[in-house]
């Protein structure tokens, strides 16, 4: 479950880093055109592909109800972090982009 966690939180940071308040006020820069779209991309990519190590984890019915558990942790998270260290909630991202592989050698 970990790893369906940080790639969730990632997604959901990447669909955030492609609005413009949220761009400009983590990287002090408004988005380009190609920019917004490669996040967008990413983070629905990102989401999209975390449904993979959850059902491989806990079997398909159980994994999915345990992925939406951690959608909603992941959302939940990043929404807290935002208006009071919107700096953490990018370093976290990082970080759990760095620890991913990690945690996909401890699934197996």
């Amino acid at each position: 479950m970990l790893l369906a966690l940080l790639m969730c939180y990632a997604g959901f940071t990447a669909l955030c880093l492609s609005t413009d308040r949220h761009h400009g006020e983590l990287l002090h820069s408004k988005p380009s055109p190609v920019r917004r779209l490669t996040l967008r991309t990413a983070g629905g990519l990102l989401l999209g592909l975390s449904t993979g190590p959850a059902t491989v984890a806990s079997g398909l019915a159980q994994g999915l109800v345990e992925w939406c558990a951690v959608l909603m942790l992941s959302a939940l998270l990043l929404v807290l972090l935002l208006p009071y260290r919107p700096r953490l909630a990018l370093i976290l991202a990082g970080v759990g982009l760095l620890a991913s592989p990690v945690a996909a050698f401890a699934l197996f």
